[in-house]
């Protein structure tokens, strides 16, 4: 199953208290102060894994919490830090906050820290003056951070697949790469995105993106929209895949162009590639019908397969990559503690 949305609760571990406490030794029966500061908080940090490519983990672990940090010792002795939490994601997650989006993890092994360890509180030996030797008095560790966040996985691909349901576009996948994504002469056979590795040359690749299947209407949401055009605004190339058994694949073409840039204009400026697909369906002797199309195919036959490969590529060579900031419609609610910043200590 893919799933490309979640929602997490993360909490950042609570600074450790300062201590008490009065140096006791032999020969030395009023030491002083020696009560140590107490431990920072654990953080919570978020990690683009390349393994990950769902965030299904999180349908059932949502809860991440770190450690708190530990009392101040005798001694002037520090309390232990509490452990940091990790939460490892897909590369190509953008995480929002109840305030917007708070980031992006577009590359492999990036690594940001959502909720911060709260400070240690100070241990007496700090508050010692020339009138009170003896102090009594320690300070508490800060609280940490809560936040409710949520993560939308937007997939990391070349080119993205764009085509009417049951247009042939998962049937060009399999032939493509070693992809096997479910294939049924019906539409919606795809329900959610496949993705597989097209090696131009041996030493070269790329990554082709098998998206839903969009229909007019899709970017209210009609059909699979959301799901296919959440995922189409991180690709670099779009490769129009038209059926020419079609009725009228210019007005197919038309659909397709209308409800992408209803969603999002630029999408309209990235390279794009129109061809005609299941040619081996259409009538021998018969010329194919005419149209802004420069390219045809038969995925069942693999007729202009090799070449399709070779125009990608050149596509591929000076197309930048796209970064998209949309705001999802719904953001996290605060959790039910409101989000808790540190404050200032009063020694600082």
């Amino acid at each position: 199953m893919f799933v490309d949305r979640a929602t997490i609760h993360v909490k950042s571990g609570k600074g450790g208290d300062g201590r008490v406490s009065f140096l006791r030794e032999a020969f030395r029966p009023l030491g002083g102060p020696d009560g140590g500061d107490g431990g920072t908080g654990g953080s919570v940090y978020l990690v683009a894994d390349p393994q990950l490519h769902t965030l299904m983990d999180f349908r059932h672990k949502f809860d991440f919490s770190a450690e708190d940090g530990a009392m101040g010792g005798r001694k002037n002795c520090t309390g232990r830090d509490g452990k940091d939490v990790e939460v490892r994601l897909p590369v190509g997650t953008q995480i929002y906050s109840e305030q917007g989006l708070l980031a992006d993890l577009s590359e492999a092994d990036q690594r940001i820290c959502v909720a911060e360890g709260g400070k240690g509180g100070k241990g007496n030996q700090h508050f010692t003056t020339s009138r009170n030797q003896a102090p009594r008095k320690a300070t508490p560790g800060k609280p940490g951070q809560e936040h409710n966040l949520l993560l939308e996985l937007r997939l990391m691909a070349d080119v993205g697949l764009v085509g009417l349901p049951n247009a042939g576009k998962s049937t060009l996948l399999s032939v493509l790469t070693a992809a096997r994504p479910k294939i049924a002469p019906y539409p919606f056979t795809t329900l959610s995105p496949n993705l597989g590795i097209v090696r131009p040359t041996e030493y070269s690749s790329f990554v082709l993106a098998d998206l839903p299947g969009l229909i007019e209407g899709a970017s209210d949401g009609k059909g699979l929209g959301y799901e296919f055009l959440r995922h189409v605004e991180r690709t670099r190339v779009l490769l129009f895949l038209l059926d020419c058994t079609s009725p009228d694949p210019k007005a197919d073409l038309k659909v397709l162009k209308a409800e992408l840039k209803s969603w999002n204009p630029d999408l309209l400026k990235r390279p794009t590639l129109v061809v005609l697909s299941k040619t081996d369906m259409w009538p021998e002797g018969e010329k194919l019908p005419k149209g802004p199309w420069k390219h045809s195919i038969s995925s069942a036959t693999s007729t202009g397969i090799e070449e399709l490969i070779e125009k990608l590529w050149k596509l591929l060579e000076d197309a930048p990559v796209p970064r998209v900031f949309r705001e999802p419609d719904e953001l996290p609610e605060a959790p039910g503690a409101a989000s808790v910043q540190p404050e200032e200590d009063e020694w600082d």
